[in-house]
């Protein structure tokens, strides 16, 4: 007690003390010197406060017991009231696993559209985030995000990566030739996303170190300027990929399959596909989506072939809605069309060749070829899409018919011939486990099933599961030129979180001779197997 009435006597000697001080005879009028008085009459102020605490502290203290320090006073343990100051140690916080709503189970696609800035900030203000002078650290949508305070500035970082794995098995007959190796690897994508925004203007400069046939290179994928600031619309200039089709607009990171089919591959080549300069945007709401894009070279065209001296110019457009939406059923119908008015023009002339793989990328030989169609004046591609989703089951199917129209060439000036191809697919899919693949209407295509738990065997938390299968069609013979290709396929993908994905898909193909006289593969026509797995990962 003595103790804490010398501690009360010293506080207030020291108060005494510097508060006596020359300077409160200063001058009034010095700025200075009134500022200080303030400071020290707030000063004042706490250390009568503390004076009040230590005399509360002794009073309370006056017992027997303190009398006499070596007698043992017991003490007992109390729980803190909910209203008062909990310990707190230096522990991680727990990472939210599930439940997570069917909106938040959704499997993270790298390659949406761009959020609108008031999209933005609602999604960066469900994630937890640090905030360093004026600076947000945070991960909106999974994505690592540096954004100012008010989310006026902001740059993130995304990942696409798909490692492939496998291989073919009987194809024939032996004279058929090309690669088609037994066991092989390909990084299919490998792609960082960066990304910059001031408000509604986002810019994406996104390179690719993987490929759909070897890996070893790097190119680039998008490098684009989108306003947001209008409701529900995205408009786009510079280097991007225009999306027709419904297999398309899905985006790769959320493919049924390892790839597209080979129909959908070649119709989305001609005005648009990866790397495309594009103007144009999209509007969408909640029964239907409309899009449209002028079109020109691809990025790298004119450093392949130096000698082009007239670039392509073309368009794309596409309008789907949903005429039926239940809790359990929705119905998609839509259209897609695209066209080149005008082809490359270098030092061979005008020419085009439609061409595709087995839709498996590990840089086998393409035997599907419309060969080499040369004084082309334009190509174009129309063609439905359907989708059905009933429950845990999606339906869905596209058609496409393309037009090739040749001019008069020198050497025939009269002559002018026009070629038609067409293909479809069909493809079903049921979801096992987690939630089924919906219809996302900001792409109008429908996407990845949803994760509601991540993969924790110990608590029978299993990810999410899915089955596919598909059919596919794809006819460029005309007159004496071009082959047919049929692809059965199957696949499982399993999802054991909303970042990482595990494929694996069997096909049988089947492909007609290629009618060309100099050709040196597939002289008799071609089937075949192949099994491939794909490791995957999306920020």
């Amino acid at each position: 007690m003595r103790l804490l009435s010398r501690s009360s006597l010293l506080l207030g000697s020291a108060a005494s003390a510097l508060f006596l001080s020359p300077v409160s005879v200063q001058a009034a009028s010095d700025p200075e010197l009134i500022a200080l008085r303030h400071e020290m009459e707030s000063m004042r102020g706490e250390i009568r406060r503390l004076q009040s605490r230590v005399a509360k502290y002794e009073h309370a203290n006056v017992n027997p017991a303190s009398e006499n320090p070596h007698k043992h006073t017991p003490h007992h343990l109390r729980v803190a009231g909910p209203n008062e100051p909990q310990p707190v140690f230096n522990e991680p916080a727990p990472v939210r696993t599930g439940p997570r709503t069917v909106a938040e189970s959704r499997v993270t696609v790298p390659e949406g559209p761009a959020m609108s800035w008031k999209d933005f900030k609602a999604a960066s203000a469900k994630e937890e985030s640090v905030h360093v002078g004026g600076i947000q650290i945070g991960f909106p949508n999974g994505r690592p995000t540096i954004a100012s305070d008010d989310k006026a500035y902001a740059f993130s970082i995304g990942l696409l990566a798909q490692e492939d794995f496998g291989g073919f098995m009987g194809v024939g007959p032996s004279k058929s030739g090309g690669n088609f190796n037994n066991f092989t690897q390909n990084a299919r994508r490998l792609r960082l996303y960066f990304s910059w925004r001031y408000k509604d203007w986002v810019v994406n400069v996104t390179p690719d170190f993987g490929s759909s046939t070897f890996d070893g290179s790097a190119s680039l994928f998008e490098a684009n300027i989108n306003y947001t600031g209008l409701r529900h619309t995205t408009l786009t200039v510079g280097y991007f990929q225009p999306r027709m089709e419904e297999e398309s607009a899905e985006r790769s990171g959320a493919f049924e399959f390892l790839e597209r089919p080979a129909i959908v591959d070649i119709v989305r080549n001609i005005a648009s596909g990866v790397g495309r300069f594009s103007v144009g945007g999209e509007h969408y709401e909640k029964r239907w989506l409309v899009g449209g894009y002028f079109t020109g070279q691809k990025v790298g065209d004119r450093n392949k072939d130096n000698t082009i001296t007239d670039s392509q110019t073309g368009a794309v457009v596409r309008a789907v809605g949903r005429p039926y939406v239940s809790k359990d059923i929705d119905v998609f119908m839509g259209a897609g069309a695209t066209a080149a008015f005008k082809v490359n023009n270098g030092s061979k002339g005008r020419r085009y060749t439609a061409s595709s793989n087995t839709e498996i990328p590990l840089g086998e030989t393409n035997l599907l070829t419309s060969g080499v169609l040369s004084d082309v004046s334009q190509i174009w591609a129309v063609g439905p899409q359907l989708a059905l989703r009933w429950k845990r089951f999606l339906l869905k199917s596209e058609y496409y018919h393309i037009g090739v129209q040749q001019g008069a060439s020198v050497e025939n000036p009269s002559v002018l011939r026009s070629f038609g191809f067409d293909g479809w697919y069909v493809a079903a899919n049921y979801t096992l486990l987690g939630n089924p693949r919906i219809y996302s209407e900001k792409i109008g295509a429908f996407t990845a099933p949803g994760v509601t738990y991540d993969f924790d065997p110990a608590h029978n938390h299993w990810g999410a599961l899915e089955l596919s299968g598909r059919w596919s069609v794809t006819n460029l013979h005309d007159g004496d030129t071009g082959n047919q290709q049929t692809v059965w396929e199957s696949g499982v993908n399993w999802y054991p979180n909303r970042h990482f994905r595990f494929m694996l898909d069997y096909q049988h193909f089947i492909v007609s001779r290629d009618p060309n006289s100099k050709a040196t593969v597939n002289l008799l026509g071609t089937t075949g197997n192949a099994v491939v797995g794909r490791v995957q990962a999306a920020f």
